[in-house]
């Protein structure tokens, strides 16, 4: 346990020791040294996101350039890097800023509750022991929580008919057995998003065969697995201009596909069919299993580094079937068009529940909030609570490049509050603002799903996310903080700043 448990009050107390929440402990270290900072980790490791999936494969779904910090360059070759090489780099990140000594593990929070009289959060979190579990309260002057939007304990699972006839084994990408044995075995992988398509060319160079089984298509976009800019100026350029060279060279290369998919979607279809016909084998029925009904990019994209699924389906190891599930037999999937799927294993890679802040409760003064009815500033801040900033990542490009603007953000408002002596800010929309779309404005089943119980957004900055890193740096790193921000001086006074 580390010297920071025995501490009650912190200035910054940050929930989720996963990608976001060691780079938020890492910037108040490099900006605001003299602020007292304790990080809560639910479960029992650094890493988030990147400890918990194990399943096979699993890797980066945004090149490394990007998801990698600002502050600390990716130095490896892949793109696309696998989750144990991301694991030990926000670990190594933390062991060299000295966040891992700010981290208390096993503290999953349970709620927080702001006082203005105090000008403080009061925060309950749920301590798991050997012995036992207990609860325990820790106050904080700024509350920052980093624990990403989906249930970490519970994956989405779908009604499956008939799923208690299946003889073999159902596993959820997100519970990983260490001991799943796959070699030589018929898997049937139910998705179609970013973690199908990262199990199948996976699975499939061990399994007898792998069949993905979707029940509509995604977009799939082939991506070379080592950056070529990278390859050609690696030896050339010093590291120090290397990085932020390809970082922003990656920025606006997903900014500018993105905003082809948004102004031209007709033509970035046409592109991303004919990149699907060029590394899919000859006569394959692209448009029923590669044409999705939707529009790109109104559900996240799928990236494979070199083709890697395509290269699957080539080589005949694995195969695409487009179909709705029946029923299950003892030995296989059912399908409605009458053909039944051979399975030792069925892998449900059927997507995640969302679980904004972490599924913890707030109340200002006594008052319940409702995220569902709160405007996000700046995609960060929520209207009416103080002193709280929430991290939620870009939906189109590197959840990093959000998180660290976010960060900087934080970093910004606590200095310019120390420097004219406030102790509270709260996000205030000028009158008539009005919600328009959610916060994650994606529709995808998990957003859809959930879709009443995320913040939402205006229709003009601050309070609109316009999914655009490079209007965001000019928003959030050179823009003003104190715009549509009620500040106080006194927890008694009401004097503005």
């Amino acid at each position: 346990m580390s010297a920071a448990t025995s501490v009650d009050h912190v200035d910054v107390l940050i929930v989720g020791a996963g990608l976001s929440g060691v780079g938020a402990a890492c910037h108040l270290r490099r900006e605001c040294p003299d602020r007292r900072v304790a990080v809560l980790e639910a479960r029992d490791a650094i890493g988030g996101t990147w400890d918990l999936f194990r399943y096979p494969g699993v890797r980066s779904d945004s090149d490394m350039f990007t998801l990698g910090y600002s502050f600390r360059p990716w130095t490896k070759s892949r793109t696309m890097a696998d989750g144990t090489s991301i694991r030990e780099y926000v670990r190594d990140t933390a062991r060299e800023y000295g966040v891992d000594e700010l981290v208390r593990f096993r503290h999953r929070v349970l709620g927080a509750e702001w006082s203005s009289e105090d000008a403080r959060w009061t925060v309950r979190a749920r301590h798991e022991r050997p012995e036992g579990s207990e609860e325990v309260t820790i106050t904080c002057s700024f509350l920052f929580v980093c624990s990403g939007y989906y249930r970490y304990d519970r994956g989405y699972t779908p009604e499956l008919p008939g799923i208690e006839a299946f003889g073999g084994t159902v596993v959820h990408p997100q519970h990983w057995p260490e001991d799943l044995d796959y070699a030589g075995k018929r898997v049937v992988v139910i998705g179609s998003g970013a973690t199908a398509v990262t199990l199948v060319p996976s699975m499939a160079e061990t399994a007898a065969h792998v069949t993905m089984l979707q029940r509509s298509p995604s977009y799939v976009l082939a991506l070379p697995a080592i950056d070529p800019l990278a390859r050609i100026l690696r030896d050339r350029v010093p590291g120090r201009l290397l990085y932020p060279l390809v970082r922003w060279k990656n920025v606006l290369g997903a900014q500018a596909a993105y905003q082809l998919s948004r102004r031209a979607p007709t033509l970035m279809k046409a592109l991303l069919r004919r990149g699907a016909l060029r590394l899919l084998p000859a006569g394959f029925d692209v448009d029923t299993h590669f044409r999705p009904r939707y529009q790109p990019w109104d559900q996240r994209m799928c990236f494979v580094p070199d083709g890697d699924l395509f290269a699957a389906l080539r080589e005949g190891r694995a195969s695409v079937v487009t179909d709705r599930i029946a029923g299950f037999t003892a030995g296989g999937v059912r399908l409605e068009s009458g053909t039944e799927l051979p399975a030792d294993i069925v892998v449900t890679a059927t997507g995640l529940n969302l679980l904004p802040i972490g599924g913890m409760s707030l109340t200002v003064d006594g008052d319940p909030v409702e995220l569902g009815n709160t405007l996000a500033y700046k995609g960060m801040m929520l209207s009416g609570v103080p002193n709280f900033a929430l991290t939620i990542g870009y939906t189109n490009a590197s959840w990093t490049l959000k998180s660290d603007l976010v960060a900087r953000y934080v970093c910004r408002l606590l200095k310019h509050m120390a420097a004219r002596g406030l102790r509270v800010a709260t996000p205030t929309p000028p009158p008539g603002t009005a919600a328009t779309v959610p916060l994650v404005d994606l529709r995808s089943g998990y957003v859809l799903r959930s879709v009443e119980g995320l913040p939402k957004q205006g229709a003009a900055a601050p309070w609109r996310l316009y999914q655009n890193y490079p209007r965001d740096v000019l928003l959030m790193r050179y823009g003003p903080v104190d715009d549509d921000m009620a500040f106080r001086s006194s927890v008694l006074s009401g004097r503005t700043g």
